[in-house]
């Protein structure tokens, strides 16, 4: 179940990167995120302290790591993190306390770590690995009946017994910064019975939390126990799932297809669940107008430490700066990482190393806390007024959308994801 504290998460622990002291940083000490980069010198793997990242083949190369830490260390420093997730949790946590204290302002070899830093803006971020599959949750529950309030076909019972999602398209998940492409699709207008092939007219966003899982984890044919399913998961990032609801809402037969299918983005950062130990919480829990949990689904482990205290906001940029539309957070969801990775496995279905699982929307009661624009907006029926006057039903061409988290808990200091960004470009209506 979840990671113990240990040295790595002391508060107190500074570094000699004076960017990773701020407290508005995303990237301190505590947190010691996994990354693939290129700065113009091949693709490979490192480590974001502060504003700068931790070039891992440098650091080996400078033999400032031994032992395990220095195996990992290798294995991490590839042009995919893929062989790192399949690494034993143990010697990635002795990579990165052996990264910590190096990096902490007491290590004595400033000098020589420091050569092996560079400045993140020198660097483009990209896919921490290719994913095998992409599986998309709907486990936030007053998404799903908020949703239903507001005019949108009523839920099935299954909402409340299990964490419902689709499986997505693993070959469009980018990482944060890909244009987004408004999608074609058949769409009927408004007024008008028949669909067309248009470009999409209702583009959305949805603020998801991912997990990026170790395995493999079960043979087919074969579960993965809720008290086993904490140790699937790698680390988390941030993710947005595009949607093209006009697409979406016609097509929602069987589920959604092309409406999910253009394109998913995520923040380039892994943010361990190591890192993520001190921000631990309890899961939801139930009310008792709501169904029980069933005994796979149940765990004394989960309930006590199931969720994670991660805000998310959105920021909507329509050429006159950003401005913050949605605050959330992951603890408000109705299932949990674990309880997504023991369902998605319950049938039998082979859970492979570096697929990617997503929460789907992650809205919460407050109305701040709608995380879509068919939320926010009332299925298009109250647009939203930006502080510049703009207002919005969906996403226009020249939109730019960007999630950012930050995972919170008293006496520990805060970490942060990095960006999950896209700007819509035009549809190519060539098709």
């Amino acid at each position: 179940m979840p990671i113990e504290i240990n040295a790595t998460h002391d508060p107190a622990r500074r570094s000699f990167v004076a960017s990773a002291n701020a407290s508005d940083t995303d990237f301190p000490i505590q947190n010691l995120p996994f990354g693939v980069f290129d700065d113009g010198k091949g693709a490979r793997g490192g480590v974001a302290l502060g504003d700068a990242i931790i070039d891992l083949a440098a650091v080996l190369d400078a033999g400032l790591l031994d032992g395990a830490a220095a195996g990992v260390a290798a294995v991490a420093s590839r042009p995919s993190l893929a062989d790192l997730f399949m690494a034993p949790a143990g010697q990635v946590s002795q990579l990165r306390a052996a990264l910590s204290d190096l990096y902490r302002e007491e290590s004595g070899r400033q000098d020589r770590a420091g050569a092996a830093l560079l400045p993140a803006a020198s660097a483009t971020m990209l896919m921490p690995a290719k994913p095998p599959a992409f599986t998309d949750f709907c486990t936030s529950a007053d998404h799903i009946l908020r949703m239903a309030r507001n005019g949108g076909r009523p839920p099935q019972p299954a909402w409340a017994t299990l964490p419902v999602a689709y499986n997505g398209r693993a070959s469009s998940v980018a990482v944060s910064g890909a244009p987004v492409i408004r999608p074609m699709g058949q769409v009927v207008p408004r007024g008008e019975s028949t669909a067309v092939l248009a470009p999409e007219p209702m583009l959305d966003f949805e603020v998801e939390f991912g997990a990026w899982l170790r395995g493999p984890a079960n043979p087919l044919g074969e579960t993965v126990p809720l008290d086993q399913a904490e140790d699937t998961l790698f680390g988390c990032c941030l993710v947005n799932d595009w949607s093209a609801r006009g697409i979406q809402f016609y097509e929602m037969i069987l589920g959604p297809h092309l409406g999910k299918s253009f394109l998913t983005t995520i923040s380039p950062w892994v943010v361990t669940m190591e890192a993520l130990a001190p921000f631990r919480v309890p899961a939801r829990g139930r009310t008792g107008d709501e169904p029980a949990l069933l005994p796979y689904l149940d765990h004394p482990g989960d309930r006590q430490a199931g969720g994670l205290n991660v805000e998310l906001t959105a920021h909507l940029d329509t050429g006159n700066g950003p401005a913050q539309i949605v605050r959330t957070n992951v603890a408000e969801l109705f299932w949990t990482l674990a309880q997504m990775v023991t369902h998605q496995a319950s049938g039998g279905a082979p859970l492979e190393n570096a697929d990617l699982i997503a929460t789907g929307t992650v809205s919460g009661a407050a109305d701040e806390a709608r995380a879509c624009l068919v939320e926010l907006t009332g299925l298009g029926k109250n647009p939203i007024t930006l502080p510049d006057g703009a207002t919005r039903v969906m996403l226009e061409d020249g939109d730019t959308l960007s999630i950012k988290g930050r995972a919170l808990a008293d006496s520990f200091v805060s970490i942060g994801f990095g960006e999950c960004t896209g700007t819509i470009i035009p549809a190519r209506t060539h098709v």
